[in-house]
Order: C-alpha cells, then sequence, then structure tokens
C-alpha cells in the first residue's frame, strides 16, 4: 500500500488497481474510506485508478489538528498526491461529497487538472444545497417500490429532523434495492469517520461566490453524472451546477441512484470512460 506526506505530516494512503492512464480519484461520505468505491463498475480495464484515502479514514492516519478534516484544508492533500505522483496534470474523478473537494482542488489549482468528473456530486462548495423538499420529492417517485412504505417514514422523519439516520431509509440511495445494495449499506459504518465528516463542511468550509468566480476560468472539461433516482443530487440540481463550468457535459443514468456504478456497472464505465478519452 503506498502512502506519501500531506503538507502538515500526516501520512495518507492510496490504492492502485487497473490499467492505464491515472485517475486520481476522491471518495464521499464524506470522509468514507475508498474502499466502498470498489472497480467504480469496471472503469479499471481503462483506467488506473488511485483512490486516496482521506486523512483519519482507511489506511490514512489520523491528523493531529482535528480541524484539518474540513475540506478546504485537505485541498493541499489532493495537490500533495499530484505531485508525489510526478503528473503534470491530473484527471480527477470525485464521488458524493469528494465532488465538493474535487471541485476546490479545481479552483484552486486550475493549470493541474486535465478532465474533471463529479459523480453524483452534492454541489455544496457552490452554494447550491439540496433542500429537504428536494430530496422528499425524488423519494416520492419511488412509491411504486416494494420497500417504499417501510422506507419513506424513515427517510421523511431523517430529514425533516424527527428521527435519526439509519438503515430503514437506506434503499432510497439506490436504483437496485439487491443484495449488492445492502453489502454496500452494511459496510458503510466500519468505513467512515464520523468525527471527521462532522468537520468536513463546517463554517468555512465554502466560498460558493469565490469558487464559482475561479470556475467560470476553469478551461478543463468537466463532467456532472446524476443518477435519475438520486434524492440528493436531483438531477435537476445536478444540472444547475453543470451550468457552472464552461465546459461542462451533463449526463443523466437512467435508473441510477446515488451509486451509479452499482445500479449499471457496464453504463456507467462506458459513459465515464468515453469522457475521459475525449468522445
Amino acid at each position: 500500500m503506498p502512502t506519501f506526506t500531506a503538507p502538515d505530516g500526516t501520512e495518507l494512503a492510496y490504492h492502485l488497481c487497473g490499467e492505464g492512464d491515472p485517475l486520481i480519484v476522491l471518495p464521499g461520505g464524506a470522509m468514507r474510506a475508498s474502499a466502498y468505491l470498489g472497480d467504480l463498475g469496471g472503469l479499471t480495464a481503462h483506467r488506473r485508478l488511485v483512490l486516496l484515502d482521506l486523512r483519519g479514514t482507511g489506511d490514512s492516519a489520523i491528523p493531529v489538528d482535528p480541524a484539518t478534516y474540513r475540506c478546504d484544508r485537505q485541498v493541499d492533500d489532493v495537490e500533495a498526491l499530484r505531485a508525489h505522483l510526478g503528473l503534470d496534470r491530473v484527471d480527477l474523478l470525485a464521488h458524493s461529497a469528494g465532488g465538493n473537494l474535487a471541485t476546490l482542488y479545481a479552483a484552486r489549482y486550475p493549470q493541474q487538472v486535465s478532465r474533471l468528473a463529479l459523480i453524483t456530486a452534492t454541489p455544496w462548495a457552490v452554494g447550491l444545497p439540496v433542500t429537504v423538499e428536494d430530496r422528499l420529492t425524488a423519494a416520492r417517485l419511488r412509491e411504486g417500490e416494494s420497500w417504499f412504505a417501510d422506507a419513506y417514514p424513515a427517510f421523511e422523519a431523517a430529514w425533516t429532523g424527527r428521527g435519526p439516520f439509519d438503515d430503514a431509509m437506506m434503499p432510497f440511495f439506490y436504483g437496485r434495492w439487491d443484495a449488492t445494495a445492502r453489502a454496500h449499506t452494511a459496510a458503510e459504518e466500519q468505513q467512515t469517520n464520523d468525527d471527521a465528516a462532522a468537520v468536513y463542511g463546517s463554517a468555512g468550509a465554502y466560498d460558493p461566490p469565490a469558487t464559482r468566480a475561479a470556475l467560470a476560468e476553469l478551461s478543463a472539461p468537466v463532467l456532472v453524472y446524476a443518477g435519475e433516482l438520486d434524492t440528493g443530487p436531483t438531477p435537476d440540481l445536478a444540472r444547475r451546477a453543470a451550468g457552472l463550468f464552461p465546459d461542462a457535459r451533463f449526463v443523466v443514468q437512467p435508473g441510477g441512484g446515488h451509486f451509479p456504478w452499482l445500479d449499471d456497472p457496464k453504463g456507467f464505465a462506458e459513459r465515464v470512460t468515453a469522457f475521459l478519452s475525449g468522445r
């Protein structure tokens, strides 16, 4: 397992898998170990994935200062990884909350980004939060599912603050609530640093006006990838985020949830590979 040293001295780990040109991958969660990404639907057949374990997750060390879990404080970790790999420019893929880290990286280091793929990325960094009503409206589209009657009350209670976040609501995050999705959910607790997640998007992490201004000058092509059934970001919110980039491609995966590579591995890998190869 390779490691490198972050600017503050924290030892960070990354995992390599697949063949081809390197693709740096930033996990979401927030602050979930990169193991949950798997091979991203077989993307390893086309690219060599460099899966970063963010500080305090997976095989990376816990930092001395917990304040460095904040999203903007981790941007230079990504830059240190680029330098460690000896790459002049990077193709960068990020999922969910990790999309904010990738967005801030592109805003701070635009000349180091060749292509940027944002996969069901929650666009907090650009001032586009997912509203409760957005989530509930999207969730109600699933009322024909066999699990809906049990899952919706838990989902509604969690997002309106009347109940905890628990596994009862998890079917809404997947296009198919099958054995693969259940196993993926079961692994989350052990893979996530909850203390770090609480700091990740805390006060001061984001400056949307400044980030939007910087992104307006970004020359790199950007893929904004949404799942048709995702409750956050919904396809409409993802479309609005795509409009902030000068050179953006917007894709909605039919039947896709928040983890679209699990719902349609082949289609996901084909769409992302097409973007990364310039097709």
